[in-house]
């Protein structure tokens, strides 16, 4: 007799597709985190005695703009969701303003090194000593402070105050490390398991092996060719799970955005940029520097042309993985707010199908967004590598 599998597959399909619903409410400690930090930010002495003249006009305003402020803090959640953060928090009680998680290691260069606990912030309320230096966290940076914390209000509403260089293990960094580690031991199995099985794999291999090869034969080999493939391969796959294994952490209620952040995505096009320099081959050089079959007066316009699509190419890798899933992220986000906008059954439940949706979604985007940036990075590890062959005798 034969199971189908097919109910046991929709189930955890809809399983993961319900993750990221539920992280509306992982990190409602932001919302309590702008509120806090925003006294710090108003310290100045000027504009103290400016709101305190005008206390009573504002109350009055804010008593009549309860749909507006609603929806400000909404965005102000949702914006501060997508930030990094120095500490991990799980849940916050409302009513006692507990938070459920753990501090991280602050570690700041700043005079030496400054290593102390992210609990001396106390969730952004507190100002934080090591060595007889004081700091303050607003907006999720940390700026050199006293023993008051007051913060110089500059330019566009960021403080004047000065940023030590911050080398924090944050909540992005710690996700980082543990999406490494992940790989390392499920990568260590299944290549351990080979020999031990007849050259097949098992246990979690069986899942992850289809895509190795679906990465060498469908990626790496047609892209780079025959010849010069094997030398990227380790550098394609750790970028194709790397990617993914993020992705998805992304859509588990922790609340990550590491993809999301521009700074990741920036490191990851840096690699496939120098990889590429400098492992591409004489021909690919000359070419670019001295193109062949042009006139010799275009060649240095071509030269200059060709270098700067260099640089285009890692910048559209970065922002092409960065812009997708934080407009992901975003948009889910803002369809799950609309549940608690519209505050009837109707709309909430058509929101909820919206994000039900999306989050399904989501999951293909994960896979698209790694396959693309691999793929990307294949083609130019092939053109780095091609063999030109012209004749040039003839111009």
């Amino acid at each position: 007799m034969v199971i189908s599998t097919r109910p046991l597959r929709f189930i955890i399909a809809a399983f993961i597709a319900c993750l990221p619903l539920f992280s509306f409410a992982n990190t409602v400690s932001d919302s309590t985190k702008v509120q806090t930090e925003a006294v710090h930010a108003v310290v100045d002495t000027t504009h103290a005695a400016v709101e305190a003249a005008h206390s009573d006009t504002e109350a009055s305003k804010e008593a009549h703009a309860e749909p507006t402020d609603f929806k400000s803090k909404i965005k102000e959640f949702i914006s501060h969701h997508l930030l990094d953060s120095h500490d991990f928090t799980l849940s916050v009680d409302e009513t006692t303003g507990a938070h459920y998680g753990f501090s991280l290691p602050i570690i700041l260069w700043d005079n030496g090194l400054q290593v102390f606990s992210s609990s001396r912030f106390n969730h952004g309320e507190a100002v934080a000593e090591s060595n007889g230096n004081f700091y303050v966290l607003h907006h999720e940076k940390i700026y050199k402070t006293d023993a008051t914390g007051a913060l110089k209000e500059g330019h566009g509403g960021h403080p004047e105050n000065v940023r030590p260089l911050d080398f924090s293990i944050t909540k992005s960094v710690l996700g980082l490390f543990g999406v490494a580690l992940l790989m390392f031991l499920l990568f260590t199995g299944l290549a351990k398991s080979f020999p031990k099985n007849g050259g097949i794999s098992k246990g979690a291999g069986r899942f992850f092996e289809p895509l190795v090869l679906f990465v060498r034969d469908e990626i790496a080999i047609p892209n780079i060719g025959e010849k010069n493939y094997k030398k990227y391969m380790s550098y394609l796959l750790t970028i194709f799970f790397f990617i993914l294994f993020l992705n998805f952490l992304g859509l588990t209620p922790l609340g990550f955005n590491i993809t999301g952040n521009i700074t990741i995505t920036l490191s990851l096009a840096l690699l496939t940029y120098l990889i590429t320099t400098f492992t591409a081959n004489k021909n690919y050089w000359s070419h670019m520097l001295w193109m062949p079959g042009v006139p010799v007066i275009l060649r240095p316009v071509l030269a200059v042309i060709e270098l700067l699509g260099t640089i285009i190419k890692p910048f559209s890798l970065m922002i092409r993985l960065y812009a997708n899933m934080m407009a992901g992220h975003v948009v889910l986000m803002s369809i799950i707010a609309l549940m608690f906008i519209f505050k009837s059954w109707l709309g909430s439940s058509l929101s909820f199908v919206l994000a039900f949706s999306l989050s399904i979604l989501e999951i293909l985007v994960a896979f698209l967004q790694a396959y693309i940036f691999t793929m990307l990075t294949s083609l130019y590890f092939g053109a780095g590598n091609e063999e030109h062959h012209h004749e040039e005798a003839h111009h």
